[in-house]
């Protein structure tokens, strides 16, 4: 396939064998709607090794899809000057890092003012490709390192290496209460039965698999800060699996990360804690190979401002304490 073409190709995951087609469709192309997808695969625009299938056609996994309606936008898009953190860049891919408060893609409430947006503007050959170049997301509140396409073939690439579970996202996040110690937490998600705007525990089908590893790099009196690696990327998923295991996220009031403050805590930690008005959750480390040399690329992003100084001050209340609960502990 040349840049040019604006189909986009993908072989099917062995994993995803025994699942619909357009239950496939929307695992490896997420940038597109369900609805949008199942026009495409009625339409002739979506073929299974060359063939059109019905949408509830079961996939053995290893088949070709073809793509061929991917050029238009979903949405019309206006470019943006809006600065971009870039920490790797070529005439193939990006890695931005995104800030706290920069939503990815426009949608209800947020018309403009987008990643997609600056996007378009510091490389407007963009249009071309789905989503601006987007191939995976962070939460509006969620700072950190995200790779973009900026090629067709690139975004093949980026989309497989995710789909294969071969992409290497490392997060960092603050969470409640004091975890003795890492694990991994296995279990589906899928869509709140009750509540549109959150995700939940899902068992399948209507749940897709997800695993998070997490490992203690920190503890405080009252909180942990812990290492997150994903081998899946289903929405919200880091926030939901450490509030699944009962230690949400600091800030992160959708999953339960109310204030908890530690014992005589000091009014200025307290004003810490209760200042902080997001979940403390931040994308520090990304690896993949690149998609035409296939070396691999891998780039860190310091935590935020904000993060550290709430870390900071977590420390040094931790610090302070320490002699007294020795003394406690002994008894």
């Amino acid at each position: 396939m040349n840049d040019q073409n604006p189909a986009l190709t993908q072989n099917i995951p062995l994993n995803l064998a025994g699942r619909r087609f357009d239950q496939v469709l929307a695992e490896l192309f997420p940038d597109y709607s369900r609805s949008r997808l199942s026009a495409w695969i009625k339409s002739g625009d979506a073929l299974l090794d060359g063939e059109v299938v019905a949408p509830r056609h079961l996939v053995k996994g290893g088949e070709h899809i073809t793509l061929t309606a991917v050029a238009s936008q979903e949405v019309p898009m206006a470019p943006e000057a809006i600065e971009l953190d870039i920490r790797f860049q070529d005439k193939d891919v990006l890695v931005i890092n995104k800030p706290v408060g920069l939503v990815v893609h426009p949608g209800a409430g947020n018309p403009a003012g987008t990643l997609q947006n600056a996007l378009l503007h510091f490389d407007p050959a963009l249009v071309e490709i789905p989503r601006a170049g987007i191939v995976h997301r962070l939460d509006k509140d969620t700072s950190g390192l995200m790779v973009i396409a900026r090629t067709l073939r690139a975004h093949t690439s980026l989309v497989e290496q995710l789909s294969e579970r071969a992409m290497h996202r490392q997060y960092e996040a603050l969470v409640m209460g004091p975890m003795i110690a890492g694990g991994s937490v296995d279990a589906p998600i899928g869509r709140h039965p009750k509540d549109r705007v959150k995700q939940a525990i899902v068992e399948e089908p209507a749940g897709r698999p997800a695993v998070t590893h997490y490992r203690v790099r920190e503890r405080f009196r009252a909180h942990t800060l812990v290492q997150c690696n994903l081998e899946t990327g289903r929405t919200h998923q880091i926030r939901v699996h450490m509030s699944h295991i009962r230690h949400p996220l600091v800030g992160d009031t959708l999953y339960g990360g109310g204030v908890k403050l530690p014992k005589a805590a000091t009014p200025e930690l307290a004003e810490a804690l209760r200042g902080f008005k997001r979940q403390a959750l931040h994308a520090e480390r990304l690896e993949f190979a690149h998609p035409k040399s296939g070396k691999p690329v891998a780039v860190e992003a310091e935590r935020p401002e904000d993060m550290a100084r709430l870390i900071a001050a977590l420390r040094e209340d931790t610090r302070a304490n320490a002699p007294a609960d020795s003394a406690r502990s002994r008894r």
